[in-house]
């Protein structure tokens, strides 16, 4: 009898919660989406199109579409806002000549009123190469103090050691119990 219990328990307060991941390209997505899936790195090409996994983590059930970044590929994201409650934003701390554009790309789609609800999470990763720029850094380049009525947070990440990206997940969660 507790068993069963446990096992309703477990269905009946399971939350799901669906994630955009985007940034540009060889920003590490792909990398951060099966380290979070299976827990190990996987060998990764640039991504045209998408990857989509389902990633279970305390009692949360995170849909994560993983969106290519390349330049000719962005203008498709908008084909994946809809229904979207978490925007995971992924920069390459170390690639300080793309920031601004990592920054314009970013707005751009803040500015889209099917992400109006969404919350944002960005992952300043690659912080074990040694230029990589702070999580602060990233803040300011970003110009994320200038947000208005949008919940974010950004989390330092390295995505080949997992370094932050639970701390990140941690987050997301939150925000979806408080709604």
């Amino acid at each position: 009898m507790g068993s069963i219990l446990s096992v309703l328990k477990g269905l009946i307060g399971k939350k799901e919660m669906r994630i955009l991941m985007v940034g540009l390209d060889a920003a590490g997505k792909t990398t951060i989406l099966y380290k979070l899936k299976l827990g190990e790195i996987v060998t990764t090409i640039p991504t045209i199109g998408f990857n989509v996994e389902t990633v279970e983590y305390k009692n949360v059930s995170f849909t994560v579409w993983d969106v290519g970044g390349q330049d000719k590929i962005r203008p498709l994201w908008r084909h994946y806002f809809q229904n979207t409650q978490g925007l995971i934003f992924v920069v390459d701390s170390n690639d300080r000549e793309r920031v601004t554009e990592a920054r314009e790309e970013l707005m751009r789609m803040l500015a889209e009123d099917e992400l109006r609800d969404a919350v944002l999470l960005v992952f300043a990763n690659k912080q074990d190469l040694p230029n990589a720029m702070t999580a602060a850094q990233i803040t300011d380049k970003l110009g994320l103090h200038n947000l208005r009525c949008r919940l974010w947070y950004i989390q330092a990440t390295c995505a080949t050691s997992g370094d932050g990206l639970y701390t990140g997940l941690d987050w997301l969660a939150s925000q979806l119990k408080n709604k």
